[in-house]
């Protein structure tokens, strides 16, 4: 039997009950997101589930919302079942405040260049990981670039014509 979205929704679904939801389809993809307290557990269910067998982190990174209070920042896991060749997109939220969440280190290895990534860009903190620092910025750097905390360009500038930009 061919693994569909329906059979990870169900299964999933099976496991974790409501603790699991919003789940949309989105290219053929599904997606859904669980609390970050249980993003190990959601992780190695879709592992060592011999049903769902999804064995390969493809992706790993953050994404900051900051209109949505106490879930602004997200880490997005992308897995893949290389046998069934089908993908999964999975979410959790945390708060700003404390952007803790487990690591997957444990389970992927290559979770670790990519949780330092995203802690450098996004700050978001990986409880557990082996070597949590930045990878990529200066070691100074007091802030996250990543956020949408920054305006896009600088305001106080004078030497361009907004008309050139279409905005005038």
């Amino acid at each position: 039997m061919s693994l569909t979205n329906e059979i990870i929704q169900q299964r999933l679904t099976e496991k974790f009950g409501d603790l699991v939801g919003g789940f949309t389809t989105s290219y053929g993809m599904l997606q859904f997101e669980a609390p970050k307290e249980i993003n190990l557990k959601v992780l190695n269910f879709c592992y060592d589930d011999p049903q769902l067998g999804f064995l390969f982190l493809t992706d790993l990174t953050g994404v900051h919302y900051p209109d949505q209070k106490g879930r602004e920042l997200a880490v997005v896991y992308h897995l893949h079942n290389l046998k069934e060749n089908i993908r999964l997109r999975f979410k959790v939220f945390t708060a700003i405040e404390q952007p803790d969440v487990y690591t997957a280190t444990g389970l992927f290895s290559s979770a670790n260049w990519m949780e330092r990534e995203t802690y450098d860009f996004f700050g978001i903190h990986f409880v557990g990981h082996p070597n949590l620092k930045r990878i990529l910025n200066v070691d100074e750097m007091d802030y996250f670039p990543m956020r949408k905390e920054f305006p896009l360009e600088d305001q106080t500038r004078i030497d361009k014509d907004d008309e050139m930009f279409g905005r005038g």
